[in-house]
């Protein structure tokens, strides 16, 4: 151990996010004089798993406050990793994890934690003199992700004007990732032109995508198939639709309620329902299509749709690899989502991401809605080998900034980048149709 590597300095401090609400941002100083910096992203729509921000409640900032997370960061958090090797990180993390002493983090609080595990791991990344992903791939980074890009908000991201809450376009059929971000710019063009000329654009919702003024979810599938097609694209074989239904909003006990079509449905008709739209339109990946306590449903949807369909647990995984393992076991899903803040450590969350390895599942880096211009997730994805990421929409410099950064990191790696293209999405369960690799 060289002591040039050890933890000198643990700093937070209130910074905002992307819907203007304050959030943590850790530094993390070492003895070489190396700086490491982290930010806390925030979601919308949480599954009860997930491990717990520590918020101030009270009238202030809607109770979003953050001062006692970040007193945590600067006072529990700089006492117990002072002295700590940073090029140890999961050590760094147990530290971490060991200090809060709880299942939740609800003693330290995910956000205060999350922001200085990001920031130790970009410290010992300067420290070394290399980018972050290859720090995390000890020099074998290699995989550019398939993107996954929103282009309709719903739900929790958009005043629930429809139900579903993100309607996101994958390109399958792209050679590079460069070339994805292309395609992706020139549907979100058209998106936004065929929703003005039927007087249903209204603005953009928390992840950049357009706040849709559709009068069903259907037709939001609908308009986004048009989408693709006037833009010039084959639908599944070059690009194709991917939706998060974030049914925890608005299903429980084996219920849905449709609030936007005034009606409520049983299990099997949610599951109907959705076999309906994979039938009618080019999608080829379904996340968080049941609510996270039906595990009937994700069962039933995974028997008649899994072998060619990518069935993606949010909320029901939590980016948890004891959750990760039970689902598999079950047949509850073929895809996991990994979102740092879900567990507060990047050690927890890369376990969550080895379990679906081992278990045969695909993977993708997510950001949350309440985000920053931190960029750490585009190191993770590419630093872990995971195929597939996902930041919200093609619009707003939060979320440009992360695909930016993989932009720049699949120059800097050159012939040695290979893009995941559309075997990412094979790798979670479709297995139908062609695509880049």
């Amino acid at each position: 151990m060289s002591k040039s590597s050890l933890i000198t300095g643990v700093y937070g401090r209130q910074v905002w996010d992307s819907r203007g609400r304050p959030t943590v941002e850790a530094e993390v100083t070492l003895a070489s004089g190396a700086m490491g910096r982290g930010v806390a992203p925030a979601g919308a729509s949480t599954g009860r798993h997930e491990a717990l921000e520590l918020r101030d409640g009270g009238a202030a900032f809607g109770g979003f406050g953050v001062n006692q997370a970040v007193a945590n960061v600067n006072d529990a958090i700089a006492d117990v990793l002072a002295g700590a090797d940073a090029l140890t990180p999961d050590a760094v993390d147990r530290l971490l994890i060991e200090r809060d002493g709880t299942e939740n983090k609800s003693r330290l609080g995910a956000n205060a934690c999350i922001a200085v595990s990001m920031a130790a791991a970009h410290a010992a990344a300067a420290h070394e003199g290399v980018p972050l992903y290859a720090l995390l791939a000890g020099g074998d980074a290699s995989v550019i992700p398939l993107p996954e890009i929103q282009i309709f908000g719903g739900g929790a991201h958009a005043g629930r004007r429809i139900d579903i809450q993100d309607l996101m376009v994958v390109c399958p059929g792209a050679a590079s990732f460069a070339e994805a971000l292309a395609w992706t710019a020139e549907i979100y063009r058209v998106a936004g032109t065929v929703m003005a000329a039927r007087g249903a654009r209204a603005g953009v919702a928390d992840e950049g995508g357009f706040w849709p003024a559709f009068a069903s979810n259907e037709e939001a599938l609908e308009t986004l198939s048009q989408a693709i097609e006037t833009a010039g694209y084959r639908p599944l074989e070059q690009v194709a639709i991917a939706v998060d239904i974030a049914a925890s909003e608005f299903g429980a006990d084996g219920r849905y309620a449709l609030a936007l079509e005034g009606r409520q449905i049983d299990r099997d008709e949610m599951v109907g329902l959705l076999m309906a739209w994979i039938d009618r339109y080019p999608i080829l990946s379904l996340e968080d299509p049941l609510a996270e306590d039906d595990a009937e449903g994700f069962a039933l949807l995974m028997a008649r749709c899994g072998t060619r369909m990518q069935v993606v647990g949010d909320d029901l995984l939590v980016s948890d690899g004891a959750r990760v393992r039970d689902a598999a076991a079950r047949g509850l899903a073929n895809t996991v989502l990994l979102k740092p803040n879900q567990r507060g450590t990047l050690m927890e969350v890369r376990q969550a991401w080895e379990a679906a390895q081992a278990v045969g599942m695909g993977g993708i880096v997510s950001a949350r809605s309440g985000e920053t211009e931190d960029v750490t997730i585009a190191h993770l994805a590419v630093g872990w080998g995971v195929p597939q990421f996902k930041v919200g929409s093609f619009s707003r410099s939060e979320r440009m900034a992360k695909w930016n950064e993989v932009l720049r990191i699949a120059e800097a790696l050159g012939p040695k980048a290979r893009f995941a293209g559309g075997a990412a999405l094979r790798q979670g369960g479709s297995s139908d149709q062609g695509g880049a690799s």
